[in-house]
C-alpha cells in the first residue's frame, strides 16, 4: 500500500486557532465600544459648545435677553433685527442671525428636540431666564 501525503489540518489544529481568534476578540471588542463611548462624548461637547456659543451672540445682539423657548428654533436660525422680530436678511433696520442653520442631532438619544421638562422628556434642555443648554437624556451627560 502506498502512504498517501498528509495534507490539511487536524481538528485539534483548527480548534487551537478558533480559540486563540476568540481570545484576541474579547480583547479586542471592548476597546471599540469604549471608542464609540468617546465619540459620543466629543460630538456632545461640540454641539454644545457651538449652541451655547450662538446663544451669548444672541444674548449680546439683543440687550441681555435669551430667545423664548416658543421662539428658539425660529430666532436662532432667521435673521432678526434689533428688536427680536424675524427678518430676511438684509431687510428692516439691522439684521443678526441667523445663529444656527438647524438644531444639532443629540448624539446620546438620535433626536434634536428642545424642551424644559423633566430628564428624558426631549432631546435637549434650555431655560429661555438663564441661557442655559445641554443635553436632556441623563445624568451621565450633565457635566458637559
Amino acid at each position: 500500500m502506498k502512504n498517501r501525503a498528509r495534507t490539511g489540518f487536524t481538528l485539534v489544529e483548527i480548534m487551537i486557532v478558533v480559540v486563540i481568534l476568540g481570545i484576541l476578540a474579547s480583547i479586542v471588542v471592548p476597546q471599540f465600544t469604549s471608542a464609540t463611548d468617546e465619540a459620543r462624548e466629543n460630538a456632545l461637547a461640540m454641539n454644545l459648545f457651538r449652541v451655547r456659543h450662538q446663544l451669548q451672540v444672541y444674548k449680546n445682539q439683543h440687550n441681555g435677553d435669551y430667545p423664548t423657548l416658543a421662539d428658539f428654533s425660529d430666532q436662532m436660525m432667521k435673521a432678526s433685527n434689533k428688536t427680536g422680530d424675524t427678518a430676511e436678511p438684509g431687510t428692516n433696520g439691522y439684521p443678526f442671525g441667523p445663529y444656527l442653520q438647524e438644531i444639532p442631532v443629540n448624539p446620546f438619544t438620535g433626536g434634536l428636540s428642545v424642551g424644559t421638562g423633566a430628564v428624558g422628556s426631549s432631546d435637549w434642555y434650555y431655560d429661555p431666564a438663564t441661557g442655559e443648554f445641554m443635553a436632556n437624556d441623563s445624568a451621565e451627560t450633565a457635566a458637559f
